[in-house]
C-alpha cells in the first residue's frame, strides 16, 4: 500500500505534518512498515478546506484532520489488512 499525504503549501498551513507523524504512529504500532510506504506529495489536486488530503493507493481523501483521523485510519488503512 502506498500513503501520500499533501504536503502541498494549503495543506501544510492544513496540518499535514501531523498527519504524517500520526500516520508514521499507526504504522509502527500496528506493525504494518512492511506493507505501507509513506510519501510526500505535492499538490494532489483535491484541496479542502477541512484538512489535510491524502492518496491510499488509487483513493484520494481529503479533509483529513487530528479529529478524524482514526475513523480515516480503520476504513481507509486498517481494513485493508483485516
Amino acid at each position: 500500500m502506498v500513503i501520500q499525504i499533501c504536503v502541498g503549501s494549503s495543506c501544510h498551513l492544513k496540518g499535514s505534518q501531523e498527519i504524517v507523524e500520526l500516520l508514521q504512529k499507526a504504522i509502527e504500532e500496528h506493525h504494518l512498515t512492511e506493507e505501507v510506504t509513506l510519501a510526500g506529495s505535492f499538490c494532489i489536486g483535491t484541496c479542502n478546506r477541512d484538512g489535510v488530503t491524502v492518496q491510499v493507493d488509487n483513493e484520494v481523501c481529503v479533509g483529513i484532520n487530528r479529529e478524524n483521523f482514526n475513523s480515516f485510519l480503520q476504513r481507509k488503512i486498517l481494513s485493508k489488512f483485516a
